[in-house]
């Protein structure tokens, strides 16, 4: 089990001086990278072999948002690997050990130069110390879409979306699917189905339904395919 400890900061909180969904994202994104940095197999040794491991689902659970100067611990570890894909748990936890959220995540080996999955070496899968699942709600990684979508204005890729594998960064299609929440919709958990990588100048047209406790949003390309469909969902926080 790999931690990363660190401090809320200022970049990191909304008006209320609570850490964003955002920021706990990054949070736990940053924690396995540096994970597989510690383990000397980072970006650029999976640069070197023409691979990336690419987010395919996000569940995330969120007990409370930790408030600006708060020192956290953000633990990650591995629990499986099959063919081409790796299953990733983490958790987020306060200085007294109390839990601020946890999610479970599946990722997939990918060949950077074809563009396709690539079944995992036995070697880089033997690298990574295994641990049990983390007890928690499990939920499907396939979110459907609901009839009655409503269609946003679309949107166009910029610069700083794009990440080290050139692709829209999971994280910034969070951060567009946020804009649709209604005014003081407080997310208590997060599921996130990435299908479909953008990149530059693309156009992603989104498609929302909002309901009492859920949001829904798919971020689509021009003829309806989905990049990424992002389910939020509120609890009283």
């Amino acid at each position: 089990m790999y931690c990363f400890d660190s401090i809320v900061r200022y970049s990191e909180i909304d008006s209320g001086r609570h850490m964003t969904l955002s920021g706990i994202l990054d949070l736990l994104q940053d924690s396995c990278i540096f994970h597989s940095e510690d383990l000397g197999m980072g970006l650029d040794f999976l640069q070197g072999i023409q691979r990336a491991w690419v987010l395919s689902f996000w569940q995330v659970i969120i007990n409370r948002y930790p408030k600006l100067g708060e020192r956290v611990h953000a633990y990650t570890w591995p629990y499986d690997f099959k063919n081409f894909l790796g299953w990733r748990n983490f958790k987020l936890e306060d200085e007294s050990g109390g839990l601020i959220a946890c999610a479970n995540s599946i990722w997939t080996f990918l060949d950077t130069d074809k563009q396709c999955p690539a079944r995992i070496p036995q070697e880089i899968a033997d690298r990574y110390s295994y641990e049990p699942p983390f007890e928690m709600k499990r939920a499907s990684r396939k979110i459907p879409l609901e009839e009655d979508m409503q269609p946003k204005a679309p949107l166009c890729v910029g610069r700083s979306c794009i990440d080290t594998n050139m692709h829209v960064n999971n994280g910034k299609y969070i951060m567009m699917a946020e804009e649709y929440l209604p005014e003081g919709f407080k997310v208590r958990e997060l599921r996130a189905e990435y299908k479909k990588a953008a990149v530059l100048s693309d156009i992603i047209c989104p498609n929302v339904k909002v309901k009492a406790n859920q949001v829904l949003v798919s971020l689509e390309n021009e003829v309806g395919e989905a990049f990424a469909i992002v389910e939020f969902m509120e609890d009283n926080i």
